[in-house]
């Protein structure tokens, strides 16, 4: 479990097909390193990864398949890219953003980024060769004022559409200096994870298939259901 508060930035490099090596910048290596043993996870982009090996810089870590499908991991290149980076929440600790599992839904895409008096507003949308990913997903948790994680950033929704075709995002100088989102060029692959709270409450509801969503919530639903 995570809060979306990226803690530093660091650089992967493929080790393989599935393999990665993250290089922790010198800056942030006191906060992700301490106290970081075998066994921990760590999210990478948003990704929940298990470290595997510790180095004196970083650590190595390996995508299951699923995770290399449904993330920009298995988009990474042989050359170094940023990712950001947050060590797992532990029992204490201030939840400044919101809960994050680590459990990326999907990817999309910045669709232009513009700057502002006092913020950077960026939009997104859904890669064009996976729109059924996003449609099914990613649109149906986008809600305006609701919670995301971007690249493992905790961010509110500023805007949407009703069916959650793209979403918008208010993003404060210091996250945008301290994050890889200054680093994101029209067309490149975020990943995306809605708020779990919208997801267990769908499944409270019964929206799983189309014959339950078609089921009328009337007063006796509601007390069926434990509403008084």
């Amino acid at each position: 479990m995570f809060t979306g508060l990226i803690q530093g930035l660091g650089k992967i490099q493929p080790q393989g097909r599935d393999r990665f090596l993250i290089s922790i910048e010198k800056e942030n290596l006191a906060a992700i390193l301490k106290d970081l043993e075998i066994g921990d996870s760590v999210a990478v982009d948003g990704v929940c990864l298990t470290v595997e090996e510790i180095e004196p810089r970083g650590f190595v870590a390996t995508a299951s398949p699923e995770t290399l499908e449904r993330t920009n991991l298995g988009q990474k290149s042989e050359n170094l890219t940023y990712v950001n980076l947050e060590t797992s929440l532990r029992a204490g600790s201030k939840i400044g953003g919101h809960f994050v599992t680590g459990h990326v839904d999907g990817t999309g895409c910045l669709l232009e980024s513009v700057q502002t008096d006092r913020a950077w507003e960026m939009k997104f949308v859904p890669i064009p060769s996976l729109t059924a990913q996003w449609s099914h997903y990613i649109a149906r948790y986008i809600v305006p004022k609701g919670s995301i994680a971007v690249n493992g950033i905790s961010l509110t929704v500023a805007d949407c559409d009703g069916k959650g075709n793209w979403f918008t995002v208010a993003v404060i100088p210091h996250t945008y200096a301290e994050t890889n989102l200054c680093d994101l060029r029209s067309g490149d692959w975020v990943n995306l994870e809605g708020d779990i709270l919208g997801k267990y409450v769908e499944k409270l509801l019964g929206y799983g298939s189309q014959e339950e969503r078609s089921q009328e919530i009337d007063l006796a639903f509601l007390a069926e259901h434990g509403y008084q």
